[in-house]
């Protein structure tokens, strides 16, 4: 071949760290595709939080107005195309702290649904210390709900003040 030096051997080996195999292209290509589908369904308030380029944005937007499977597969490529020219990290971790708030709202749903199992229970001790966790808490209410809702469960009556004393302890709570 004449005008094209052969590569060395040690210019073999640069060339093949660099390149990545196809196998490993598609990979990243669907991992990218993935994070914009975690972006799609999202809230529009968590997606106004995450920074990105406006057409990624808007076309995050209309895949979620999308209800056609087709449709919204090939809305799902472009995003994923779109998603090949971003800095995917700083959305990555944007992801990473919603789902993270996600967790822990769900623990502190279960917490307060074992206040209120306790509470319904007949737990004396777990109301003293919600009142003394909570300073500002009107104890008279708390306490009426608690007695409308264990009369509630004795009488196999529906639950309106379990839900009542729930949406108090959650308010308590600040969720």
């Amino acid at each position: 071949m004449r005008g094209h030096p052969t590569p060395t051997p040690a210019e073999n080996m640069d060339s093949s760290i660099e390149q990545k195999s196809k196998s490993q292209l598609k990979r990243e290509m669907s991992a990218l595709q993935a994070l914009g589908e975690q972006l799609v369904e999202l809230r529009l308030k968590q997606i106004d939080t995450i920074e990105m380029p406006e057409d990624l944005r808007e076309a995050v937007l209309f895949a979620r107005k999308l209800t056609k499977h087709e449709a919204r597969r090939r809305q799902m490529q472009y995003i994923g195309t779109l998603m090949r020219d971003v800095d995917s990290e700083p959305i990555r971790k944007a992801l990473d702290e919603i789902n993270q708030g996600r967790r822990h709202d769900a623990q502190l749903f279960k917490r307060i649904e074992g206040w209120r199992d306790g509470l319904v229970g007949g737990d004396d001790v777990l109301l003293d210390e919600i009142l003394s966790q909570f300073p500002n808490a009107d104890r008279q209410q708390l306490r009426q709900l608690v007695l409308n809702a264990r009369k509630e469960k004795e009488g196999d009556k529906p639950p309106k003040s379990l839900r009542a004393l729930f949406r108090f302890l959650r308010e308590l709570a600040g969720i």
